[in-house]
């Protein structure tokens, strides 16, 4: 799971990406692509560390990528550059600059943040119209000559033709390509506009609690963060934070919620085992059934699979221990074809 930070330059994604990292200004590579891995906030094995006391706890992960602005004065965000990158990414962080500041000078003599968002979109839509042209020609002339992937080339010139009108009317594909077969048939191109979208809008500490200048409709979601100022508290030492958000009227930090709306972008879930070895957050596609889940763990358990002993997390914190929830009749014992649903605790059993 990776997700690309993009914007204009001093839009302040590197600062989203040191809040959401946590890494020190001097960890940053300035002109190179920077890369971390951060823990998928998960509340929910804090109570199951308790009542297990495990030797383990384990997190789901995410990975988030900065990539480097474009030099200023560039017509454009410089996607064109990073596109290798961008394409393998899951999904995508935009941030916007909402804030003023003396020291840092104005991209295209402006902040607009509305704006610089339109303008992100329409580079993206050119990208994938130019790679979609590129293959609707060349699948276009294949066609002309006989040969044993006729059919599926058809099928996809089909496809592709479709996304091709969607992206000259300045539609992206997530509003066009079916999820299953077309979603798959597509997925090598790394469609941008293809891919979820979240939206940070980079505000000043003066507007740190407002009601946020917009909210981009077409986006999974869209936060307001005082990105610099996020990225400064990470830095501070854990014991002390709390009394310096506090002189900032921050009750929390944006960061957790913001890595959790990447994720549920993505359309993940998490669920979880536990037990005196280890609790642990697994992430799989949400609609996945419990033998897929199963083989998350391990792949003898997916071949294996026999049932998956099965309780939803709130069951359990309401009763307190799983003999409690045994006696209620909230443990159940799930066939492979379950679909597992977020915070389901399984313990799966298996025989190869």
């Amino acid at each position: 799971m990776r997700v690309a930070i993009v914007g204009f330059p001093f839009s302040g994604k590197t600062a989203v990406f040191r809040a959401v990292s946590g890494l020190a200004r001097e960890h940053i590579k300035p002109a190179e692509e920077n890369l971390a891995a951060v823990h998928i906030p998960e509340p929910r094995l804090d109570f199951l560390e308790a009542m297990f006391k495990p030797r383990k706890r384990t997190e789901a992960n995410m990975e988030f990528v900065d990539l480097p602005g474009s030099v200023e004065g560039d017509e454009r965000a410089g996607l064109a550059r990073h596109l290798p990158t961008l394409r393998q990414a899951d999904a995508l962080l935009v941030v916007l600059r909402a804030f003023a500041s003396e020291s840092v000078p104005l991209h295209a003599g402006r902040i607009d943040p509305e704006a610089d968002l339109k303008e992100l979109r329409d580079e993206m839509l050119l990208a994938d119209l130019l790679t979609c042209s590129t293959r609707v020609e060349k699948l276009e002339k294949a066609l002309t000559k006989p040969t044993k992937e006729r059919d599926q080339q058809k099928r996809e010139l089909d496809v592709l033709k479709r996304c091709q009108t969607a992206l000259e009317s300045e539609h992206p594909l997530r509003d066009v390509v079916q999820p299953g077969d077309e979603e798959r048939m597509l997925r090598s191109f790394g469609f941008l506009t293809q891919k979820q979208v979240v939206v940070v809008v980079n505000v000043g500490e003066e507007n740190l609690g407002r009601e946020l200048p917009f909210r981009d409709p077409h986006a999974a979601a869209t936060f307001a963060i005082a990105a610099e100022l996020e990225a400064e508290i990470m830095q501070v030492d854990p014991a002390d934070r709390r009394e310096f958000m506090q002189g900032y009227g921050i009750q929390a930090l944006a960061r957790d919620r913001l890595i959790r709306a990447c994720f549920d972008a993505l359309g993940l879930i998490c669920f979880l085992t536990a037990g005196e070895d280890e609790v642990r957050a697994w992430p799989v596609r949400r609609g996945s059934n419990a033998q897929e889940a199963a083989g998350k763990i391990h792949s003898d358990l997916e071949r294996g699979f026999i049932r998956a002993e099965t309780i939803a997390f709130d069951d359990l914190r309401a009763l307190g221990s799983m003999r409690d929830a045994k006696a209620a009749g909230k443990l159940r014992q799930e066939p492979k074809g379950y679909i597992v649903q977020d915070g389901d605790i399984l313990n799966i059993k298996f025989n190869v």
